[in-house]
């Protein structure tokens, strides 16, 4: 498939901020926005990882990243994270929530919830919302702020519950479970775009199609070393993959779309049953107590 091209775009002196981004498809994106000559920022949990990542893309692009310690499966974490970034005053003009992992068993976030939500989807609400300030501080109005959010298409083969997210008591499927925390990912990025439309914050959802990765290795066992050889040998390289994502991040004219859902440079249509944003939205502020800056309440 035909990916969209990159020729002359430019990030100068935009802060680019990237989750997940020491393996694969964030390793890649991270490795494009230095490239392109934006000032990346790679938030992760493990600083050794991070770090060899920023080494890397440094090597790579001639601009090395900066690193923002952070465990996504941990709201206090995430909250002492943002509140480090907005209390240092360093402007943010594109978020890419990219982080990612699924589960074979059923896991438990230090805060009891579900991993793969807490991590692939809760995370991403969280973080955005606490830094949307300075998001929506660094904006102007000829270049507004960018969130830039990682879905999936397995977000078709399920539905969802806003007042049973984590499915409590049902038998845990690995694939449902992430499809689920895409769906969620692509709903959140619609209603964030809508409350905050005309406010100088544009959000849009990406699949970036299979893609090399490192996911499922947090899984102990044959199961997860399976994987990595069947993604190693079969699925497309990170690098061609995470175009998509690039694009939305600086391309001029994604400047003008909010709200939208993206594979391989082009707008799909989603999967989504009317009703559900608002009411996921609500569940998501009560389990993670993040909320919309007062001033970015809709009128």
């Amino acid at each position: 498939m035909p990916q969209p091209s990159l020729e002359g775009l430019r990030l100068d002196g935009r802060v680019c901020l990237v989750t997940g981004a020491t393996s694969g498809h964030g390793l890649a994106l991270a490795r494009w926005l230095a490239r392109l000559g934006g000032e990346v920022v790679l938030i992760g949990r493990s600083e050794e990882r991070c770090r060899t990542a920023a080494r890397e893309i440094g090597a790579a692009t001639g601009r090395t990243p900066d690193v923002l310690l952070c465990d996504l499966s941990s709201r206090a974490s995430i909250d002492r994270a943002a509140a480090g970034w907005l209390a240092g005053g360093r402007p943010l003009h594109v978020l890419c929530n990219n982080a990612g992992q699924v589960n074979l068993r059923r896991r438990a976030s230090v805060d009891g919830l579900e991993m793969t939500l807490a991590v692939n989807y809760l995370a991403c609400f969280q973080l955005t919302l606490r830094l949307l300030p300075r998001l929506l501080g660094s904006a102007t109005e000829a270049a507004p702020s960018r969130v830039v959010n990682v879905s999936s298409d397995t977000h078709r083969m399920v539905s969802l519950d806003p007042d049973d997210l984590e499915r409590r008591g049902r038998r845990h499927s690995l694939m449902g479970s992430y499809a689920r925390s895409k769906l969620c990912i692509v709903h959140f990025t619609r209603e964030l775009s809508r409350r905050l439309r005309g406010r100088g914050v544009v959000a849009n959802a990406v699949d970036p199609g299979p893609v090399e990765s490192r996911i499922g290795q947090n899984n102990p066992g044959a199961a997860a070393d399976l994987l990595a050889v069947v993604m190693r040998h079969v699925f497309p390289a990170a690098e061609w993959a995470a175009r998509t994502a690039v694009w939305l991040a600086a391309a001029p004219e994604a400047a003008a779309v909010t709200g939208g859902y993206f594979k391989y440079g082009r707008p799909r249509t989603p999967r989504v049953a009317p009703g559900v944003g608002p009411r996921l939205w609500a569940a998501s502020a009560a389990i993670t107590g993040a909320s919309l800056p007062r001033e970015s309440t809709p009128r």
